[in-house]
């Protein structure tokens, strides 16, 4: 049975001088009381907490892609609970899309589909897709069962199991040798399975980080020689390394070629850089080859170490400046966290090719500040918990947007959590890095923060239309926004009327 719980809330209106002009020309006000209408339901749940069934009135509900749902519940004590209970599989699950006219894989386990599956699938991809897949599948295996066949040949060739005058030796030198290169296929199977959906936002950033994890695999071949009784895993843990390093960069180099075909001529940019490649390949075996026959250069093994060395730093230098001279007019974090700044200290944002060159390759943008986390859930952020007040408070500030963002309050150390409603998008993670970012260089411990998020998202009413204007000005792309919202959890604000 339902019911309408009634709440009367009084809260001051920005009544403390805040660090802009136009709050300490606001005039203080009385405290005024807001009505708040909550809709909720009397159910039986069990407490988060191990206690025993309570009759509940649902305040908030959060609905996570594993089938369950948080609801914050107000007990009969008037105290704000939290209750993880299970969703009926009968309704539509408003995470993935299940109107798919395609049902082959709808027996497979929904953390498998995540696993093998492009995000959003299959909305995020063409029709053709999965039946390309099906059948490209087998198509790999049955060319890596030929590969298997092929090395056995070529060890027996070059000698191995030639003593013992048969092929056993060979084939058993091929299955050490394949199953080297099956460890390392482990890698590239982890990260394109676990880390897909990341190389679309910062490919720039992806493709250094191939290029370190590869300098790591590459001194456990070196190691080889010093321990040649432990070959088979060295040499697997520097295949499975560099096979790390080759998941992180393949896909991130097909998003820079992508970006480079701008008249969707993507194939033939993909085949003239192979041109350059080979022959960049074609070069660096001869010079290598020279190096190697030069006597007395690398006649032990610390001069072949060193020499490698200096290539390893050079090679690493040279890919860096490669990658800082690309333009790309898509908004990622990075650049976004560049362009809102600009535009709230100084309305203004700068063109794709200042930003660009100031963006920070290296750095992972969780580790920026201020620092920001997203898709939190409200009872894990700093100074909501089981706050029925700030709950409350917080839904109704937020009325209006696809996101509840909070602030932990320490001016020493401020951290900005996000939490996303059904429905949000790409421009609402915008909207609320334009809004913490606000909130970052006006901040004032002195003043309550509610007041302060209410008046940094009346700042964000007046100016974000005008950050977007200035955006299309400076020719950024506005209309692919490389902002995904977390797929884990939202908040379904279904559940309350404010």
């Amino acid at each position: 049975m339902s019911h309408t719980l009634q709440f009367s809330i009084f809260s001051t209106a920005f009544n403390s001088p805040m660090k802009v002009e136009k709050m300490k020309m606001k005039k203080s006000v009385r405290p005024r009381g807001f009505q708040i209408l909550c809709s909720s339901e009397h159910s039986s749940l069990k407490d988060d907490n191990g206690g025993g069934q309570v009759s509940s009135r649902v305040i908030l509900v959060e609905r996570y892609s594993n089938g369950t749902a948080k609801r914050y519940v107000l007990g009969d004590d008037l105290q704000l609970q939290t209750c993880l209970v299970e969703e009926d599989s009968s309704k539509p699950n408003r995470i993935q899309d299940f109107h798919s006219s395609d049902e082959i894989l709808s027996w497979i386990p929904d953390i498998i589909k995540d696993f093998i599956l492009p995000a959003g699938f299959p909305g995020s991809v063409s029709d053709d897709y999965l039946h390309y897949m099906l059948l490209q599948f087998p198509t790999n295996v049955t060319g890596w069962i030929c590969h298997t066949l092929v090395t056995s040949s070529l060890l027996k060739a070059v000698g191995v199991g030639s003593f013992s005058g048969t092929t056993a030796a060979a084939s058993a030198a091929a299955i050490r040798w394949v199953s080297k290169d099956g460890i390392g296929a482990v890698g590239r199977l982890f990260i394109g399975g676990r880390f897909g959906s990341l190389f679309d936002d910062d490919p720039k950033q992806w493709r250094m980080y191939a290029d370190f994890i590869g300098s790591a695999g590459s001194i456990f071949d070196l190691t080889t020689q010093l321990y040649p009784a432990y070959f088979l895993p060295l040499a697997s843990l520097g295949n499975l390394t560099k096979a790390v390093a080759r998941g992180l960069k393949d896909p991130s180099f097909r998003v820079i070629q992508n970006h480079f075909a701008i008249s969707g001529n993507l194939g033939e940019v993909a085949a003239k850089e192979e041109v350059w490649e080979v022959v960049a390949q074609l070069v660096g075996l001869a010079l290598g080859i020279l190096i190697l026959d030069t006597p007395g250069l690398v006649k032990s093994y610390g001069v072949l170490l060193l020499t490698w060395l200096s290539m390893r730093l050079l090679h690493l230098w040279l890919r860096y400046e490669s990658l800082s001279v690309l333009q790309f007019n898509t908004i990622n974090l990075k650049r976004a966290r560049i362009l809102v700044k600009s535009h709230v200290l100084h309305s203004t944002v700068s063109g794709f090719t200042d930003c660009n060159r100031e963006e920070n390759i290296l750095v992972w943008s969780q580790f920026m500040k201020p620092k920001i986390s997203f898709g939190l859930p409200l009872d894990k952020m700093d100074g909501v918990e089981r706050s029925l007040f700030m709950v409350e408070t917080l839904l109704k500030l937020y009325a209006n947007e696809k996101y509840i963002l909070m602030v932990n309050q320490q001016p020493e150390d401020l951290r900005f959590y996000v939490s996303f409603k059904a429905g949000a998008t790409s421009v609402s993670v915008l909207r609320s890095v334009w809004q913490i970012f606000w909130l970052s260089e006006n901040w004032d411990s002195n003043v309550d923060v509610c007041d302060q998020i209410a008046y940094s998202l009346m700042e964000l009413e007046e100016r974000f239309e005008d950050f977007i204007q200035k955006l299309k000005d400076a020719e950024w792309d506005t209309q692919q926004l490389n902002l995904k919202v977390p797929k884990e959890m939202f908040i379904d604000d279904n559940t309350n009327h404010l």
